[in-house]
């Protein structure tokens, strides 16, 4: 059953992703320390963290790794950035077989109840209790392109800018390698002129709202697929209310959501 578990969780096709990309153990010069362990199973244990939402502490031996060790090994690949360059491995694959939608990308924000630590704030819907915002960029079809972590105070029209600029690169079916969509879709609370400006002066068209003129109703055929994106990566009940004191920990576990929500298409096509 465990092997099952972890076959569910972690698919061989997946581990050849990521396998590549995990940075090499290296024991410590003075020698001593834990033994090493195998990545597959600690990047398994991590699955399971994020997918579950148990606590480090709580992690079922049947992965073969203590919760320290596994913690201590996510802590190490998040420093060495695995988690964006797996979530743009599984991107060059879809978009190596078309199934990426560039013709527009949509924004959008939500927030979390955050017990503690860095990027949290008072979250001004929920009673000035602290919490984080969690800030997503898919393309049109709801694929998660981009995505990150602030305090629940900070305004979701800030996140804009980083959003756009962190779209990868991504491979195409033909021709270079892409990161710009047609068109930028968002509700009003990201509407300013400076905004239009940016965006035009960097050739995508703008489509968001103008407050008191357009309703978000005219997002509404668009927003349905960006709500449904939050939906899947609040489907990780790591996610739900956040626990980690490091809001780079949070981020990279909201980056690996991001990877397995784009993997599960990938999955669907070569089955």
């Amino acid at each position: 059953m465990a092997v099952d578990l972890a076959r569910d969780l972690v698919p061989d096709e997946l581990w050849t992703l990521a396998a590549p990309l995990i940075p090499p153990f290296r024991p410590r010069q003075q020698g001593g320390g834990t033994a090493p362990v195998a990545d597959r199973r600690v990047f398994t244990a991590v699955v399971y963290v994020l997918t579950s939402g148990c606590a480090w502490r709580y992690l079922p031996p049947t992965f073969g790794t203590s919760p320290a060790t596994a913690h201590r090994r996510f802590t190490a690949w998040t420093k060495a950035g695995l988690w964006r360059r797996l979530h743009r491995a599984v991107l060059d694959e879809l978009g190596a077989r078309g199934e990426l939608d560039w013709t527009s990308a949509i924004v959008d924000a939500a927030s979390v109840r955050a017990k503690r630590g860095s990027l949290t704030g008072p979250n001004p819907v929920d009673r000035g209790k602290k919490g984080s915002k969690v800030h997503v960029l898919s393309e049109a079809q709801g694929l998660p392109l981009a995505v990150g972590v602030s305090g629940a105070n900070l305004h979701d029209s800030q996140a804009l800018k980083p959003l756009v600029l962190g779209i990868p690169a991504v491979r195409s079916w033909r021709g270079p390698r892409r990161r710009r969509p047609v068109k930028i879709r968002a509700d009003k609370a990201y509407y300013s002129a400076e905004h239009l400006r940016w965006l035009r002066g960097r050739n995508l068209i703008p489509r968001i709202a103008r407050p008191g003129i357009e309703s978000g109703e005219r997002l509404g055929r668009h927003r349905w697929k960006i709500e449904r994106t939050i939906a899947w990566l609040f489907g990780y009940r790591r996610l739900t209310v956040r626990y980690e004191r490091n809001g780079s920990h949070f981020l990279a576990f909201l980056g690996l959501a991001a990877t397995l929500t784009c993997y599960k298409k990938l999955a669907k096509l070569t089955t």
